[in-house]
């Protein structure tokens, strides 16, 4: 929280909330043995929004780019050319239980990024 502090604008908030996770995961990860990738669910619209060289972003994403190059591990997207219905239908196909597959997404810089404004422990 303390590195959110007077922070009241998403972009940066998102920013924020994706180093600190790759981060944390990064420590527990070494704390473990055999901790050598960390698996994603980038989708393809993630992709696109967070924009290339060539592209404007519509917002950054937490899973997108950004990774610090000193992580000691692999980062795997395996879905990361799909969108969202394709990933569904995978999932099906799978035999994914169906209440998984059509859950509600929780955004992934959790809902730091929903409150307008300072994230505060009030709000």
């Amino acid at each position: 929280m303390n590195k959110l502090k007077g922070v009241s604008d998403p972009e940066q908030k998102r920013k924020i909330i994706g180093n600190e996770f790759v981060y944390v995961f990064d420590d527990e990860a070494s704390k473990l043995k055999g901790v050598d990738f960390l698996a994603q669910g980038t989708l393809y619209t993630d992709v696109i929004e967070s924009g290339t060289k060539t592209a404007q972003t519509i917002k950054s994403h937490h899973n997108v780019g950004g990774l610090p190059e000193d992580m000691e591990f692999e980062l795997i997207e395996p879905i990361n050319t799909l969108f969202k219905d394709e990933v569904r239908k995978l999932g099906i196909e799978l035999g994914i239980p169906e209440h998984l597959v059509w859950r509600q997404p929780f955004p992934g810089p959790g809902l730091g990024i929903r409150v307008l404004g300072e994230l505060l422990k009030i709000n």
